[in-house]
């Protein structure tokens, strides 16, 4: 495996507790599951929280958690627009060093978050990462499944550095990265096993990461050294991949769904590209993956 020791969800959680990483300006606070989480980070020394959204329910939630509201700094929003383009203008004030998605929209955020005049987007591009660790499984990477639907080659290259950047901050040593597609065999008419072959062959390109990338190569031979063994499959890293590249949007949303709802995943997931790290999972997903998120955006941003 890639890592140097072991990391897991758990041990992001722990590293990130107590580093007091600055303040997350959440767009859109005003719901059960992320004032949990927020809460919870502040109380571990994660993070303070800048809460933007419906103040009224907000204090009312807070209230109900049993959590102070003076604790926090809290600014009204009406509408999804209102509320990301205040929590970008927090970040890109310096008042926060963090961004959430609450209960809004991604559409909504990053539409404030990739504001030409009052956004917080760089010269790199915007992708999503999002970490998984199904039962039995060790600790991985799924990019992109959130932000860029269909990229060409040339934003797999940029997705695949942002990842290894990534993973670089929290902590992981040597990388492997499993370009996924349907097969082995490079079929000319299928894009995404061209492209496959094109970023395993840039070996100069990913040395300066310390990652080796291989591909095309199907699910099971990306994870499963047993399913190697018995497809006679050989490729450095086979079977042991930190990261997971998906030809496209809707296969890496399928598969982190199916990995949470199907294998127990627990996970954590992130934006990077932009000036500071955006803490974006599902809305539907629980406090704890929300916070796991947090913590993985801290350090992230330490990192």
């Amino acid at each position: 495996m890639g890592d140097v020791k072991m990391i897991t969800i758990e041990s992001l959680i722990r590293t990130a507790s107590g580093m007091a990483s600055g303040v997350i300006a959440v767009a859109a606070a005003h719901d059960e599951e992320v004032l949990k989480a927020v809460c919870e980070a502040k109380r571990k020394n994660i993070a303070n929280a800048i809460l933007v959204g419906n103040v009224i329910r907000i204090k009312s939630i807070l209230s109900e958690l049993g959590e102070e509201d003076s604790g926090f700094e809290l600014i009204p929003a009406d509408s999804d627009a209102d509320c990301a383009a205040k929590a970008v203008s927090a970040v890109r004030s310096g008042r926060a060093n963090l961004l959430m998605k609450g209960i809004l929209n991604t559409a909504d955020l990053m539409r404030a978050v990739l504001d030409k005049e009052n956004g917080i987007r760089t010269e790199r591009l915007i992708s999503h990462v999002m970490l998984y660790q199904p039962a039995g499984y060790r600790l991985m990477a799924v990019t992109d499944g959130g932000m860029n639907p269909f990229p060409d080659l040339a934003k797999k290259t940029e997705i695949l550095e942002n990842a290894a950047i990534t993973m670089k901050s929290i902590g992981f040593g040597k990388l492997y990265a499993a370009c996924i597609c349907g097969a082995e065999v490079v079929n000319p008419k299928i894009q995404s096993m061209v492209d496959a072959q094109e970023l395993a062959g840039m070996s100069e390109r990913w040395s300066k990461y310390d990652m080796q990338v291989y591909g095309p190569v199907g699910l099971d031979l990306a994870v499963s050294r047993e399913a190697c063994a018995h497809k006679k499959y050989n490729a450095p890293g086979a079977g042991m991949a930190d990261i997971l590249l998906v030809p496209n949007y809707e296969v890496g949303n399928a598969m982190g769904k199916a990995m949470s709802l199907f294998g127990g995943a627990k996970s954590a997931g992130i934006i990077v590209g932009a000036k500071v790290p955006i803490v974006l999972v599902s809305r539907s997903d629980n406090a704890e993956t929300k916070l796991a998120s947090i913590a993985f955006g801290a350090v992230a941003a330490r990192g």
